[in-house]
């Protein structure tokens, strides 16, 4: 995944389409007749798009004066494409948008305030503040999800292993019960990891600090040495792929990786993710609690918006975009289509309404984020720049695991990095 803010790009590229097209602002438009015409913005896979236009289909059923046009992207090009657009003042009137880029987005005023325009009383109040942006409801959380350890108890059982307690397991557990999988000689990896921030803002909760420390990094030189070591540990033990193709892996998604494709034991996903990885997999897979750094007295994982459902603030129709977010959170029917494909719903009543449709493996997803929804912190808008940090964080790991810097160097460069992106 490369998601990147290139505003500067966006306003050139802007300037060019607004002088060609002689456009305005405000993407919102008659569709012909007395109907309202809505742009929805989103990315995923072709399941997902699907289900969308099977959610629009429901909601222009009721509400025939409205039509939305599904605008779709895949993960790789979507924040390109809508800074672009937002750029050149024809944002969609619906955006979906990722926590770590509210912040971008509402400090550039592209967001309206959807404070009064959506029902939001039996949305889960802790979910909803995280889409605050200095006290204004920018966002509408679409569900929720936590960054959870998947395990394949298939392929532990092949290897003659348990599958361990997460309720105590550290992570020397975990690179031993990779590197015992891995020499069964089954042909399955025991792991593979990733550069996902929320791994490492996990890992480091667990050392007692914050990634985001208000508009600086909180994580130390010692604590990114560290993670990075469980990554040189798994290599070093053949618990995981090499370095090589493990960055070959990261940069290919969900549906091809070692999980999925069944090369491989343990990985570290979103938990509303269950559903694509069983189904691409064929296997039966189990949530689980991320290992802990012994002695930790917190487990560090957090309850997180799958994604936000915004408004652009120079739609001309502000009243019927914020009516179509509303639908998609508090609509049973709404509910009934998406299930959890964009997690979990956040609404009780309307979870309470379709629990009993949910497939088996998203009632999984439930029952794990039940269980440990106690345990989970809560979460905050991160600052301008978050949307940098996962490439900012894979280059400089790679660097330190391909052997091209020193883990102490390359701490360093990272810090200084993304403290610069966060400083715009």
């Amino acid at each position: 995944m490369k998601p990147r803010m290139m505003w500067t790009v966006a306003l050139l590229s802007a300037a060019v389409m607004t002088a060609a097209a002689g456009c305005g602002g405000g993407s919102g438009d008659k569709a012909g007749g007395d109907k309202i015409h809505l742009r929805f913005s989103y990315w995923g896979s072709d399941a997902r798009q699907k289900l969308t236009e099977q959610v629009i289909k429901k909601f222009e059923e009721k509400n025939p004066t409205i039509d939305i046009e599904g605008d779709f992207s895949n993960w790789e090009s979507y924040y390109e494409k809508l800074a672009t657009k937002v750029a050149a003042n024809d944002a969609p009137d619906v955006i979906s948008i990722e926590i770590r880029g509210l912040s971008e987005y509402a400090g550039r005023n592209a967001l309206a305030d959807l404070a009064g325009k959506v029902t939001t009383g039996d949305l889960d109040q802790q979910v909803l503040t995280s889409g605050q942006v200095d006290g204004k409801q920018y966002a509408i959380p679409s569900g929720v999800n936590t960054f959870s350890m998947l395990v394949n108890k298939s392929a532990l059982d092949k290897a003659k292993q348990k599958l361990p307690d997460d309720k105590s397991w550290t992570w020397d557990d975990w690179i031993n019960l990779a590197k015992q999988i891995s020499a069964a000689g089954n042909g399955v990896n025991g792991a593979e990891y990733n550069y996902n921030p929320a791994w490492l803002q996990i890992f480091a909760a667990q050392r007692g600090e914050k990634f985001y420390d208000g508009n600086k990094i909180g994580v130390t030189p010692e604590t990114l040495k560290a993670w990075w070591g469980i990554h040189q540990q798994l290599i070093q033990t053949k618990g995981s792929a090499d370095a090589a193709k493990s960055a070959e892996l990261i940069s290919v998604g969900p549906e091809q990786s070692l999980l999925a494709t069944n090369a491989g034991a343990m990985g570290m996903w979103w938990s509303n993710q269950l559903n694509a990885l069983s189904k691409a997999s064929g296997q039966e897979l189990t949530l689980m609690r991320m290992p802990k750094t012994a002695g930790a007295t917190t487990g560090g994982m957090f309850l997180q918006p799958s994604m936000f459902y915004t408004a652009s603030a120079k739609s001309d129709h502000l009243a019927e975009a914020g009516k179509f977010i509303d639908f998609l959170v508090n609509d049973p029917d709404a509910a009934s289509i998406l299930l959890s494909d964009r997690g979990l719903p956040t609404n009780a009543k309307v979870l309470a309404a379709v629990k009993g449709k949910l497939p088996a493996v998203d009632q999984k997803t439930l029952t794990f984020i039940d269980a440990v929804k106690s345990e989970l912190s809560p979460i905050v808008a991160p600052p301008k720049g978050a949307l940098q940090m996962e490439d900012i964080l894979k280059r400089n790991s790679e660097e330190v695991l391909f052997g091209k810097t020193t883990p102490e160097a390359g701490a360093q460069k990272f810090l200084t990095e993304a403290n610069a992106a966060i400083a715009g």
